[in-house]
């Protein structure tokens, strides 16, 4: 008897784990292995169904439904880490996928959901997502939050609707360079509904950040790559 407990010790021993010889311990060992952050591999695991089966009391043997049970149990967890690393290369592909795209952008207008932009006396431009057909009106504010322009896109369909400004107040002065924020509107009074907003910009670089991949842009400034709606030139 005490050389079987010798030689069953030995097994667990081998594998890293603890236990007393008894089926009882198997389980037990197992869960400190993945506490103390020990892996089990194929054989290992054979090795431990091996002995839990020589281990097993005679009077109330483990069952063919437990085995197999135990068998599955594995099969999906060995499954579930496979496809895990699977999704791992895959992320990792798509990302320089992603950042070759990115990098063809440079130097290129794109239009990207946002209301600010930094304006330097020529205008802007970008698009209003209407969400359902009605008079469209965007309106135009400097840093101080004064109204400084109004566009009247007239009836829309829902959709992207494309406009832009000129840069000149109601009574044609060009404005001074500095941020801008647009906010836009579908009807009017007490049924107007608000509008999402892009703004166009021009491409300076690409950057890889914790993130994700970030688009530095002309007048805006650093935004997720994943907010860009078109590319326009």
């Amino acid at each position: 008897m005490t050389s079987s407990v010798n030689n069953n010790s030995s097994i667990y021993a081998s594998l890293g784990l603890t236990g007393n010889g008894s089926a009882a311990s198997s389980g037990s060992s197992t869960a400190n292995a993945a506490a103390s952050g020990t892996a089990l591999n194929e054989q290992d695991f054979l090795q431990l169904m091996t002995q839990q089966l020589q281990d097993q009391d005679p009077l109330n043997p483990v069952s063919n439904s437990e085995f197999f049970s135990q068998i599955a149990q594995f099969s999906t967890v060995s499954g579930i880490s496979q496809l895990n690393s699977s999704f791992t290369q895959l992320s990792s592909q798509l990302a320089s996928s992603q950042s070759l795209q990115a990098a063809g952008l440079i130097g290129h207008g794109v239009l990207v959901q946002g209301n600010t932009v930094q304006m330097a006396g020529s205008g802007m431009a970008g698009a209003v997502e209407v969400p359902a057909s009605g008079d469209v009106t965007v309106n135009i504010k400097d840093s101080s939050g004064a109204l400084v322009g109004t566009l009247d896109l007239g009836v829309q369909s829902a959709g992207t609707v494309p406009f832009s400004w000129d840069g000149k107040d109601a009574s044609g002065n060009a404005l001074p360079t500095g941020h801008y924020t647009i906010t836009a509107q579908v009807g009017s009074g007490s049924s107007a509904q608000a509008a999402t907003t892009d703004v166009a910009a021009v491409v300076d670089s690409i950057s890889l950040a914790s993130s994700g991949l970030m688009l530095n842009l002309q007048g805006i400034g650093q935004v997720p790559f994943s907010n860009v709606r078109q590319i326009i030139s």
